[in-house]
């Protein structure tokens, strides 16, 4: 019998097991009590040497951040490591691409470093049905849901993307916008760039609203860079619009630099509403509207769910979390 076997039979964690048998302190007593039966019963005998090794280096938390452009996972970050700093687990952040495998850099990561569990910002369903079966440890993905993934050691924290974005453009048209372009995240590697997409055409079409994908949307980075780029092609496209929706407030800050050397005046030729709600789009002028990700409550959540799982055996659970339509001076009403 191994660890995993016992963790079936028992119903928790195979992190908790793993404590348990090695006479972890943050433990409940129930699971303690629980997978100890379970020993008894089955003769089940540690290995000394898996023991010894397990000790030695199952202690951490790691934090695989997907993307290093978007400041939204600053925000996360600050928030994880001020809760997780209130623990005795070491933390380690690791940064890649935003088009990289993040679950696979997360399997070398699990051979490197050995830690008690992870959490993903930022996440891709694919990557996570193709390759999440390579880890065993317990996992947390922030800002996407993983709710429709069948594996019992993944959890997640995330807003409704795609309702959130319904709502950031049926503000644009109640206030009198026909003409609305999108500037976006690449659909096919971002679960997070697609739902928003999805979105944002919800709203367009109840409205009876035309959209072309090819002359209205833009797929570009979740960056700064990425937004001007994205409003930049737009503009020189000769595309006519009177908003534009960008789907991370780094694309909007960046599409209002590309209208501005345009020479173009925000809300007065142009209105732009971002996603996230960062804390820079309050000091900008124009304030930037946008939808609010509350950074600190997920982050703080993350963690809570993790521990939760790691100490006491609590099951995966995948929680969504309230969003906010921040309407400010970015956005104006349509004038003829």
């Amino acid at each position: 019998m191994t660890i995993k076997d016992l963790a079936a039979k028992t119903g928790y964690a195979v992190a908790t097991v793993s404590r348990v048998l090695n006479n972890h302190p943050n433990v409940s007593e129930k699971a303690r009590t629980v997978i100890m039966q379970a020993v008894e019963e089955s003769g089940f005998q540690l290995n000394a040497n898996a023991k010894q090794l397990k000790q030695q280096h199952a202690t951490s938390i790691l934090v695989v951040v997907k993307g290093t452009g978007n400041e939204l996972f600053s925000e996360l970050v600050e928030s994880i490591q001020s809760q997780v700093a209130e623990t005795q687990y070491p933390l380690f952040v690791d940064y890649l691409d935003e088009e990289s495998n993040e679950v696979l850099r997360a399997v070398q990561l699990c051979r490197e470093k050995k830690p008690l569990g992870i959490l993903f910002l930022g996440g891709s369903s694919r990557n996570f049905q193709a390759d999440f079966g390579k880890i065993d440890i317990l996992c947390v993905v922030v800002t996407n849901d993983m709710s429709h993934l069948d594996f019992p050691n993944l959890s997640s924290v995330a807003i409704d993307d795609r309702e959130a974005c319904r709502c950031a453009v049926d503000t644009l048209v109640r206030k009198g916008h026909r003409k609305i372009v999108l500037v976006g995240g690449e659909r096919v590697i971002s679960d997070t760039g697609r739902a928003r997409y999805e979105g944002c055409l919800e709203s367009l079409r109840a409205h009876g609203i035309p959209f072309d994908e090819e002359k209205d949307y833009r797929a570009v980075r979740f960056s700064y860079e990425g937004g001007y780029r994205g409003a930049m092609d737009l503009l020189e496209s000769g595309r006519e619009f009177t908003a534009l929706f960008a789907a991370a407030d780094v694309m909007a800050i960046g599409a209002i630099r590309a209208l501005r050397d345009k020479g173009l005046q925000v809300p007065e030729d142009i209105s732009v509403a971002g996603f996230d709600g960062l804390h820079l789009g309050s000091y900008l002028v124009p304030k930037l509207s946008s939808v609010a990700q509350p950074a600190q409550k997920m982050g703080r959540r993350s963690v809570e769910i993790l521990l939760a799982c790691i100490e006491d055996g609590a099951a995966a659970v995948h929680e969504t979390v309230p969003f906010a339509i921040l309407e400010r001076g970015s956005v104006a009403p349509y004038r003829e």
